[in-house]
This record gives structure tokens, sequence and C-alpha cells, in this order.
């Protein structure tokens, strides 16, 4: 493989970078917890974009509860997110020509 194919391929593999990065912050996911009683939106970032509690949990005496049910929320959709992250990954790296075993992003 000469230098110039190279080059080519380095260029279009930061340009296919480039639009995975793009794409991936308009994902997102939602995590549940206490059969939905609790929701919690995730961007592709992984930052929270949105939190629905059932009013009925809002009383003094199950604050605990409900700090648990926004966790247990939270890491759900971290999960999800993460497995929609890595199968957009596949899906935008098909066909690049990366060393066997590299995944992206690294």
């Amino acid at each position: 493989m000469d230098l110039n194919e190279i080059m080519k391929q380095a260029g279009q593999m930061q340009a296919k970078m480039q639009e995975m990065q793009e794409k991936l912050a308009y994902i997102e996911a939602t995590g549940e917890a206490g059969a939905g009683m609790v929701k919690v939106v995730l961007n592709g970032k992984g930052y929270a974009k949105a939190v629905a509690i059932e009013r009925s949990l809002m009383k003094e005496d199950d604050a605990e509860i409900l700090e648990d049910l926004i966790a247990a929320a939270i890491n759900d959709a971290k999960a999800k997110l993460e497995k929609q992250t890595e199968d957009q990954m596949k899906k935008m790296t098909a066909g690049l020509p990366l060393p066997p075993g590299m995944k992206l992003p690294f």
C-alpha cells in the first residue's frame, strides 16, 4: 500500500469519526425504575435531559425509596445509551479499514 493510499484512508477515517461524533450526540436513552414510576432521559453524551417521577412517590416517608429509584433509572438509561452507542458505532464503522480488535471511540 502506498503512502497516498494510506493518507486517503486516514482522511476518510477522520471524516467518519467526525460524522460519528455528531450523530452520537443526538442519541437518547430512557431508563426506568419502579415499574416506570421513575424515568430518566440521557443524551448521547450521558447528560440527564429529563426526569419524570410518579407523584405518588413524593412523600416524605418515601424519600429513600425515591432516591434509589432515581439512581436505578439513571443506571438503566446509561446501560441503554452504551448499547445504542455501541450499535451505532458498529454500523458507522462497517467498511472502515480498522485493525482487528480496534474499537471506536478510543
